[in-house]
Order: structure tokens, then sequence, then C-alpha cells
């Protein structure tokens, strides 16, 4: 298992794939397999069954995403960023390398 420097919650930017450029906030994280779901991106059409339950139809759903090709938003700039981490008194903080502004 990979410690995943992006957590659920973070704003991320896709940086490759059909979806390149969107943003959006990161709703689940598979850290076994490096993988995230991002919300509004990487939207996939799944056909369902009618059944007793419930008519069928069309459902969009978020796929998960390989964790390297998005990146984290800086909260200073809005663009992407690479990160790192530093000690602020006793705790251990993530900071954007871009601007040095901690993220929260």
């Amino acid at each position: 298992m990979v410690k995943l420097k992006i957590k659920k919650g973070d704003k991320v930017i896709v940086l490759t794939g059909s979806d390149k450029g969107k943003s959006g906030e990161v709703k689940h994280v598979n850290p076994t397999d490096s993988k995230i779901t991002v919300q509004g991106v990487n939207v996939q059409t799944k056909h369902r069954k009618p059944s007793q339950a419930g008519p069928g139809g069309l459902d969009k759903i978020e796929a998960p995403i390989h964790i390297s090709n998005v990146a984290l938003v800086d909260p200073k700039t809005g663009k992407s960023t690479r990160i790192g981490y530093k000690t602020v008194g006793d705790r251990k903080v993530r900071v954007a390398k871009r601007s040095g502004e901690q993220i929260e």
C-alpha cells in the first residue's frame, strides 16, 4: 500500500486524458490501487436494467482515475502544484510547493 499525498475533500485538477483541465473535489481515495474518484470528472454512463424495485435507465457515474493523472490545486494561485511536508510546532502539515501555502 502506497502513502498518498492527496486526501478526500482536496481540490484537484486533471493533467492528462480526455478530461484534461477539468477540476473537482476528491470524493473517494483508494490507496491500494492508487486511484481516486473526482466529482464531475471521468463521468461514464451505466445502463440499469428495470426491476420491481424501480425503472431502468441511464446512470451517470464518476469512474476512478489514477493518482498520477491529477495534481492538487494551489490555494493561492489556483494552478496545479506538487505537495511537500513541513513541521509546524509538533504537527506535520502539507504544503504547496508552488506558493509555500499550507494545505488544510
